[in-house]
């Protein structure tokens, strides 16, 4: 089976809807068959970080809404966070740009590291109050999941994987996705949201069943009476 996931390092339902996935898949009989691919999306694709400006103030001013509607949000993401395990820190919570940290991700997945370097690229973000836009944080991060210096240097240094980001988000489009996160099982059913880990198991088990279904052809010939074909014994025209 496989999973495609759409998300972004700066969204915090990505993180938690990541985690519900990932709580349903872990009691998932058959999670040794499922294969995961996590693809790119930027909520922001012109987000810079302000120094002088915390998150709320931020956020406030690219929303258009006060800051205390921003507290009020943030507090409740947070406590959906806890639910499942998850700690944000709204309060020094750096803004980012994520391109360059999508980036990285995709020569993660070249390495086979990209589950570990998605999940450690979340908590730098909302945990660790890291700045995913900084040049040394993403080379760290990806040193500390095992991949290459050099390599990572190199990446950020050059426009290398840019195009297979691009590709991501020109697919999201096409296939309609409005917001991240966004789950696709199979390249047939989508599942848009945090959905609650009760629908993700659904999905899972109702995928798995179809997968073992065996394939029953319907014939569309107009009359089935009146037919030509050969078989091994001969050749028939009725």
């Amino acid at each position: 089976m496989k999973v495609e996931i759409w998300s972004d390092f700066i969204c915090p339902f990505c993180y938690i809807g990541k985690r519900r996935f990932e709580h349903a898949l872990e009691k998932f009989s058959h999670s040794d068959q499922v294969a995961v691919q996590y693809r790119s999306y930027q909520l922001d694709p012109t987000a810079q970080h302000i120094p002088e400006k915390n998150f709320a103030e931020t956020f406030s001013e690219l929303k258009g809404i006060s800051l205390e509607q921003v507290y009020t949000m943030n507090q409740q993401v947070a406590e959906q966070a806890k639910e499942v395990g998850l700690t944000y820190h709204f309060d020094t919570m750096k803004y980012s740009n994520t391109f360059d940290a999508h980036r990285i991700a995709k020569l993660a997945a070249v390495n086979e590291k990209e589950a570990e370097l998605t999940e450690r690229l979340f908590q730098a973000y909302f945990t660790n109050s890291e700045l995913l836009s900084d040049k040394n944080t993403l080379i760290r991060i990806a040193e500390e999941v095992g991949l290459d210096k050099e390599a990572a240097e190199h990446v950020l240094d050059s426009c290398k994987y840019r195009n297979r980001v691009n590709e991501d988000i020109d697919l999201a489009k096409q296939l309609g996705v409005q917001g991240v996160p966004f789950f696709v099982f199979n390249e047939k059913y989508a599942v848009s949201g945090a959905q609650p880990e009760e629908t993700f198991t659904q999905v899972l088990e109702k995928v798995w069943q179809e997968e073992q279904e065996k394939p029953v052809l319907q014939s569309l010939n107009p009359n089935e009476n009146k037919t030509s074909y050969c078989t091994g014994d001969g050749c028939e025209n009725k």
